[in-house]
């Protein structure tokens, strides 16, 4: 369908479409906008496919895209993929292409850094089939002027050129672009993440639940240092001894439980492992996000839609999750000022918090759905489809979804 679907996809907004999505680590934030995308573009009667990584993922990636390769018409493979460029590339690369031709698609989305490359070099000489792409912080979270974002951004600044709708996840990702890349050449729109209408439903917290949730990787990027230095200055300043779960897994597991202990709160500061996002919530009174670096987090889109109170860093495209309420937000990497923020949240009224967190609750769903996510991503492909063909594109399609952004 590669041709003729092409001119027919373009002139009739109804008619099913061809996707095939590349992406690297079946993992996290990224992962799951993907395989959200993909069942409802399915559910749509979209005809779709997966590329992805197959070193990464573990158990739970197996079993979610064996659950998906059944309604999957272009297929789901995988290969080694690596984080960081290396000879693998080139077989990944062509596994790619190769793939391209048999699936015979009418998109091709990119997600991330390394699903972008392979997704996007092939456009730089060949125009055939539409080549979307979706950064997710990545190659955009390296601190800017060293020598490995410098790399990236080259490498972004040439794949413009082969790229024909960029679909950016937060108005964060795409200041970053536009900063250090430069201007897209293509279409270009802001689709926020979304989640599903069960995870608008209130958490309610278990009797013996603790003060303080944390749940995300366990890594320096996150910031919970600061959040575990913060506890430890809520000890030093006042009579709360709040109580703590962090959970989740990562590769600065022992260097926090080393600092938990030095700070003398390993009575009061546990590592819970993973847990699903919403066995999580009940756990806990008060959601912290110390984080350092995000783009637009599920998780703390899937706190709001479970009416999880919160205290979080001002970074990323969280403002954009907080909207009107952004003024919540602290500065990261200040351990006095999140003691205060903390402080303060166990001194309000459990009405009052219930109040704070309903009022984002109300907002993020008037958004932050995945049925918006897919609307806009759709309408941004036909629009690139009708751009191929050197027609003007059907703004209109994204008009309401939009309106006031």
């Amino acid at each position: 369908m590669s041709g003729q679907g092409n001119t027919q996809a373009s002139q009739n907004g109804t008619a099913p479409l061809r996707i095939l999505h590349v992406l690297r680590a079946p993992l996290g934030g990224l992962f799951r906008h993907v395989i959200d995308l993909t069942r409802e573009q399915v559910a749509r009667g979209h005809a779709v496919g997966l590329i992805c990584d197959a070193t990464t993922g573990g158990a739970t990636a197996d079993r979610i895209l064996q659950e998906l390769a059944p309604s999957l018409q272009l297929g789901v493979t995988r290969i080694a993929m690596q984080r960081n460029p290396n000879f693998g590339d080139i077989a990944a690369f062509w596994h790619v292409m190769q793939r391209t031709r048999s699936a015979q698609p009418d998109i091709v989305h990119g997600h991330g850094s390394k699903g972008g490359l392979y997704a996007r070099l092939p456009g730089l000489w060949s125009k055939k089939v539409v080549r979307a792409y979706t950064p997710h912080g990545g190659s955009f979270n390296y601190r800017p002027g060293t020598a490995i974002h410098k790399i990236y951004m080259g490498a972004e600044r040439l794949l413009k050129n082969g790229t024909g709708i960029f679909l950016f996840e937060s108005e964060f990702i795409e200041t970053c672009f536009r900063t250090y890349a430069g201007d897209p050449k293509a279409l270009s729109r802001t689709v926020w993440n979304g989640i599903s209408d069960t995870e608008f439903v209130p958490v309610a917290s278990d009797g013996d639940a603790v003060d303080f949730l944390y749940i995300g990787e366990l890594r320096a990027a996150k910031g919970i240092d600061t959040f575990i230095d913060a506890l430890a200055e809520i000890d030093r300043s006042t009579d709360f001894r709040p109580r703590a779960v962090l959970a989740g897994t990562g590769p600065d597991r022992d260097h926090l439980m080393q600092q938990v202990a030095r700070r003398g709160l390993a009575d009061r500061v546990s590592f819970a492992g993973a847990l699903p996002a919403r066995t999580a919530f009940q756990r806990a009174r008060i959601m912290v996000v110390p984080s350092r670096a995000e783009s637009l987090p599920y998780v703390v889109l899937e706190a709001a839609g479970a009416h999880m109170p919160m205290v979080s860093t001002n970074v990323g495209g969280i403002p954009e999750i907080f909207g009107p309420f952004a003024d919540r937000l602290i500065a990261c990497d200040d351990a006095g000022t999140m003691a205060a923020s903390l402080i303060a949240a166990l001194r309000k009224p459990p009405g009052q918090l219930a109040n704070e967190a309903a009022q984002l609750a109300q907002f993020v769903a008037s958004r932050f759905t995945i049925a918006h996510m897919v609307d806009a991503v759709l309408a941004g492909y036909r629009d690139a489809l009708v751009a191929g063909k050197g027609l003007e594109p059907a703004q209109a399609s994204l008009s309401a979804l939009v309106e006031g952004h």
